[in-house]
């Protein structure tokens, strides 16, 4: 089970998320409440341990230069675009970066239909809930029941699913029973809007005991 710890935002973030089991620190580079600059980000990853994760940099409907001065200013490993970002779009991007990119469907009944589309152009899929006009990070989670259509359609392509909104350390249990890839966490791992130790610990304690006993 992966784990990305996303919207850090401080470095205290950064130093929290840092010292835990994720595999992925996500940063926001869009209008959000959680949008981070670039020579922020520089700064408190120098003055980190994070060899053992991978970054990953999202996007809402950016421009490719936009896109292009993030990566080559900073350690991204991974892009995730997170808006209406057409299957041409993501072409135009794959000729001039050689990052893996990870498209989040935003869910609603049959979407998973849309993830045929993108099969051959991006590296894995993040399904996530939009609430108005926020394109995440809203703290409610989708219909899980639908879940298994994602996942399904996902490993028809071979590609990793994640899934984000709404996830806590309260129901991430009922989540776990989905057998999806990996789960995509921001406001669930922060206490007062900043990410906190003892909700993390949660997280990673029952992630680790449904592993245990797979």
């Amino acid at each position: 089970m992966l784990l990305k710890y996303c919207g850090n935002k401080s470095y205290d973030d950064v130093k929290v998320t840092a010292s835990s089991e994720a595999n992925h620190l996500g940063f926001i580079f869009a209008n959000s409440k959680r949008e981070v600059q670039v020579s922020d980000v520089a700064k408190w990853l120098s003055e980190v341990n994070f060899t053992s994760k991978k970054i990953v940099a999202v996007f809402v409907n950016a421009s490719l230069d936009r896109i292009k001065e993030v990566i080559t200013s900073l350690p991204i490993d991974i892009i995730q675009l997170h808006g209406n970002e057409s299957v041409y779009d993501i072409e135009l991007l794959k000729n001039e970066i050689n990052q893996p990119i990870w498209k989040v469907i935003h869910h609603q009944q049959g979407a998973w239909d849309k993830m045929t589309d993108y099969k051959n152009v991006v590296d894995g899929f993040v399904i996530d809930s939009k609430v108005g006009s926020q394109w995440g990070g809203s703290g409610f989670p989708f219909e899980w029941k639908s879940i298994p259509f994602y996942v399904r359609e996902s490993h028809k392509f071979n590609k990793p699913c994640y899934i984000a909104g709404g996830v806590t350390p309260e129901n991430i249990e009922v989540l776990l029973s989905y057998s999806i890839d990996g789960i995509d966490i921001s406001s669930g791992i922060e206490e007062r809007f900043k990410k906190d130790e003892d909700r993390i610990k949660q997280i990673e304690e029952k992630v680790f005991k449904y592993e245990r006993a797979k």
